[in-house]
């Protein structure tokens, strides 16, 4: 093979790199589902804390071809069931010393003052998939290993871990593929006590699958236990491969168990799904992934959520996924600052960690989108404020109501600020701004990458003063904090990105040592420094970019919400 150049090398990297900062997420749609569309989720695990419903889920990377790559745990919060934020990854599998590789289906508990994340990893020394246990003092995270070991070696298919914590105080944790298994758990969460116990599998509680001598019953893996009105339900993946999702129940929290049939059917074109069902808001949803977004496939999965109504004797009807999703639980507040990063639908944006502290909407470019469900601007609005940075020569912001060719009420415009985490503050006049009505913040420009974008805030008719050019979030467990400028002013900050730049202004080339993660999540892998590394990099980073392209044109001609 020929020998490539240094910086030919560099060259062909950092177009590789800026190609992949290019590819966008599909243009408008009528669906809330699935609720993620800046990057691939699957595994849903929600957990109510404070009148907030927090979602942890999986990420399947873009470059997964024939098996699952997750590197990472995400974790999205929401108050209405419709507008989602994003708040990042709170632990990934390197974050365990002892952990080789992958980051499964996992659950998050809160007891005395602390989160529990239990989570399924492979084992540096067993070579095999083990649950360890990880904590922090936040919902969203960070988290960090508790023990330094993994908590469950049980070789039971030690993968997809689910807790309850019972009303006399006993938390059981339940695992396992092809089998079923629990223990009981400590009042520290991260220790248990007795033996590992083997449920037995027997068709009356889980119903008979036949021919197959491995499996002899319909459970398949992915446990979700939880209680409700005195009863133990058991949801999980059923039936072998395409997967659906079944139940059964029990008046104990360790059985025996009864099966009760089918929730949701084989549909979605995953070939695994993941149950997570919960109330909120004294609504019931069933939360669950599948393959609805464009370029998705049984690797590249996506977590989508549905409410339903218990019947009368307390069994669960057979739910099937919707485009639409839930209706919302409650409006948004426009009046106080709120994450850039909140959506109910977006159109060819993504996240990345953002220097003034959490997260920021980045590759944002023309014709994109933001749709913000249920926004309630009471009487009015007279302005809007942005916090933005921009490498580039910056765009606008349009402010609709409705659909992307709505009404029209404001239009802020973004000038370049000299880096992608070079924050300001810009504002608008609005006005025709009342009422309850689905937001679009709407992006135009030039081409390519336009500019970065942190939080948003609009400010009411009749404000007595503005409140001065505000600063980064601070972000906690309800959410962002603070306030943001008005009245036509900007404030400035700079701070270094992390871990990702913004299109091409960004993001710089990898040194062949480890990993350098551009803001559009793609990767390139150490050895790249070879010949035959670059370009195994260009053929892996091509894919990714095919792939991402094919989700735009793959919703490019649909109709508008």
């Amino acid at each position: 093979m020929a020998t490539i150049s240094t910086s030919l090398q560099h060259k062909l990297l950092i177009a590789a790199l800026l190609l992949c900062s290019t590819a966008v997420f599909p243009s408008e749609s009528m669906a809330d589902n699935p609720i993620v569309q800046t990057i691939y989720t699957a595994d849903p695990a929600p957990m109510v804390h404070d009148g907030t419903l927090y979602l942890y889920t999986t990420h399947d990377e873009d470059d997964a071809s024939t098996f699952y790559e997750m590197d990472e745990w995400r974790v999205y919060s929401s108050t209405d069931m419709v507008n989602w934020t994003d708040r990042g990854s709170p632990l990934k599998y390197k974050d365990f010393s002892w952990a080789k590789t992958d980051a499964w289906a996992g659950q998050v508990i809160h007891r005395n003052g602390k989160f529990y994340f239990y989570i399924p990893t492979s084992s540096r020394t067993l070579n095999r998939m083990v649950i360890g246990v990880a904590v922090s003092d936040s919902p969203v995270g960070p988290f960090e290993d508790a023990l330094g070991r993994p908590l469950i070696t049980a070789n039971c298919g030690d993968i997809d871990p689910t807790v309850l914590i019972d009303d006399d105080g006993q938390a059981y944790l339940y695992w396992g593929n092809p089998n079923l298994c629990y223990v009981k758990l400590n009042e520290d969460m991260i220790s248990y006590q007795g033996d590992v116990v083997r449920v037995p599998m027997t068709a009356e509680s889980f119903g008979q699958r036949t021919g197959n001598t491995e499996r002899p019953t319909l459970y398949e893996e992915g446990p979700w236990l939880y209680k409700r009105n005195g009863m133990y339900y058991l949801a999980y993946p059923a039936g072998g491969i395409p997967e659906y999702i079944a139940y059964s129940t029990s008046s104990s929290p360790t059985g025996p168990w009864t099966y009760r049939g089918v929730i949701m059917p084989t549909e979605g074109g995953s070939s695994t799904n993941h149950p997570g069902i919960i109330d909120f808001k004294d609504k019931s949803y069933f939360f669950y992934h599948n393959a609805a977004l464009p370029g998705g496939d049984g690797y590249h999965r996506s977590v989508a959520v549905e409410q339903f109504t218990y019947n009368a004797d307390g069994t669960i009807p057979t739910i099937t996924m919707t485009e639409a999703g839930p209706p919302g639980a409650g409006t948004l507040d426009p009046y106080v600052m709120t994450e850039a990063e909140t959506i109910a639908w977006g159109s060819g944006v993504e996240t990345e960690a953002c220097g003034e502290g959490g997260m920021n909407v980045t590759s944002i470019e023309d014709g994109d989108y933001i749709k913000v469900k249920g926004v309630d601007f009471g009487s009015g609005a007279e302005s809007f404020d942005a916090r933005v940075a921009s490498a580039t020569r910056g765009g606008s912001i349009e402010l609709r109501l409705d659909s992307t060719t709505g009404t029209l009420v404001g239009t802020c415009m973004v000038q370049g600020t000299g880096g992608p985490q070079t924050w300001v503050t810009k504002s608008c006049a609005v006005d025709g701004a009342t009422g309850i009505h689905d937001l679009y913040l709407k992006f135009t420009g030039g081409d390519g990458p336009l500019f970065n974008f942190n939080w948003w805030k609009f400010t009411p008719l009749g404000a007595s003063e503005p409140t001065g050019g505000g600063g980064g979030p601070n972000m906690g467990e309800g959410g962002a904090t603070g306030s943001g400028g008005s009245g036509g002013g900007e404030s400035v900050s700079s701070a270094a990105a992390t871990g990702s730049g913004t299109g091409g202004a960004g993001a710089a080339p990898p040194d062949g040592a480890g990993e350098d993660e551009g803001g559009c999540g793609c990767r390139v892998r150490s050895g790249t420094s070879s010949p035959a590394g670059v370009l195994a990099a260009l053929t892996a980073l091509g894919a990714i970019v095919a792939r991402r392209r094919s989700r735009k044109a793959g919703r490019s001609g649909a109709a508008a919400n």
